[in-house]
């Protein structure tokens, strides 16, 4: 059953293996082969917030050259969630996490 607050709608059957990532703490399943944009769009996920208004967004261009779709990894860079293919047992987040250990 597909999530009803998905903001992408998959039409066509998708033949890669699956995978699962995670993105702010929550499993998102997704299909190798995918972008991790297609991925977190198709289950509803809330990429990040305006930053001078607050309204949602989730990417713009969805062909790398916006900057609207940064995600951040567990390591602590960031990605470009359009260009990005899924890899099963990525951990992401919307923001930037303090890296354990540090003190500020």
């Amino acid at each position: 059953m597909e999530p009803s607050n998905a903001q992408f709608r998959r039409v066509a059957v998708r033949t890669g293996r699956p995978a699962t990532l995670s993105f702010d703490g929550v499993n998102v399943r997704a299909t190798t082969g995918d972008s991790v944009l297609a991925a977190l769009l198709e289950s509803g996920a809330l990429l990040r917030r305006l930053e001078f208004g607050g309204e949602p967004r989730a990417g713009f261009c969805l062909m790398g050259a916006c900057q609207d779709c940064w995600v951040w990894s567990a390591e602590g860079g960031r990605i470009r969630a359009c260009t990005t293919p899924v890899a099963d047992g990525m951990v992401l987040f919307a923001e930037p996490q303090p890296l354990v250990g540090s003190h500020g």
